[in-house]
């Protein structure tokens, strides 16, 4: 497990924040390539650590797997209770009720992210940023607004931030990244429509979508590790 100090991301000076606790997995010495993966509402970095073996990395460059720990807030929608959440949830809507405040916050944590992995030797050009449900949200709305070029951006079962206001805020560095979209048909938590109109809004701005649906609900299923494992492999190539 790893602690960072304090950095920011980007081309513009932000605010710093402290860096989250993270749990790293690598899939081979000296990394040269990351994955940044951000996990859902209520769980941690440890969610996803467990899937890293089943990517069949193996044959492509070392790469640092982080999964960051979010900050533990009230979260509206679940009565103010605390727990791990990269923004305050209010309602089940992408447009309205948003806690832009804790998304600006979350954003500067994954900037953070990002340049942590630059200091340690990868550049922001190897580097994917991913996410499932909330962290997938995260991983769209800071990946497409990064102002540096990026591996990748992923996003599991998940929807746009705002996306209203993507076609003026995003970076022009990340227009051609290639965006991983996947959902499953019987979400029953973020709805497949949402998945579905993520990818068909990203597609019209001229991003490089490759599209995945699953007869699964609000998870991951191995046939969708085997599509990520496919579409990780040729970004990091």
């Amino acid at each position: 497990m790893n602690t960072g100090t304090s950095a920011t991301g980007g081309a513009a000076p932000e605010t710093q924040v402290d860096l989250p606790e993270t749990v790293e997995v690598l899939s081979g010495a000296e990394p040269t390539h990351s994955v940044i993966w951000l996990h859902g509402l209520g769980a941690d970095g440890h969610d996803f650590e467990p899937v890293v073996p089943q990517l069949g990395m193996g044959g492509g460059p070392p790469t640092r797997f982080v999964f960051p720990h979010a900050p533990v807030r009230p979260v509206t929608l679940n009565g103010g209770m605390p727990m791990r959440a990269w923004y305050d949830i209010v309602s089940i809507s992408a447009s309205r009720d948003l806690d832009m405040a804790g998304i600006e916050h979350s954003r500067k944590l994954v900037n953070a992210l990002i340049a942590q992995e630059v200091a340690r030797g990868v550049p922001a050009e190897r580097i994917v940023l991913a996410g499932f449900s909330q962290g997938g949200a995260m991983a769209l709305h800071s990946g497409l607004r990064y102002p540096e070029r990026l591996a990748g951006i992923m996003s599991l079962s998940a929807y746009l931030l705002a996306p209203d206001r993507l076609a003026a805020e995003r970076s022009a560095a990340n227009t051609g990244t290639p965006v991983f979209v996947a959902h499953g048909r019987m979400d029953p938590v973020v709805p497949f429509a949402a998945g579905d109109a993520t990818a068909k809004q990203l597609t019209a701005l001229g991003c490089p979508v490759e599209w995945h649906e699953y007869p699964i609900p609000h998870s991951v299923s191995m046939d969708e590790l085997v599509d990520i494992g496919h579409w990780l492999r040729k970004c990091l190539a």
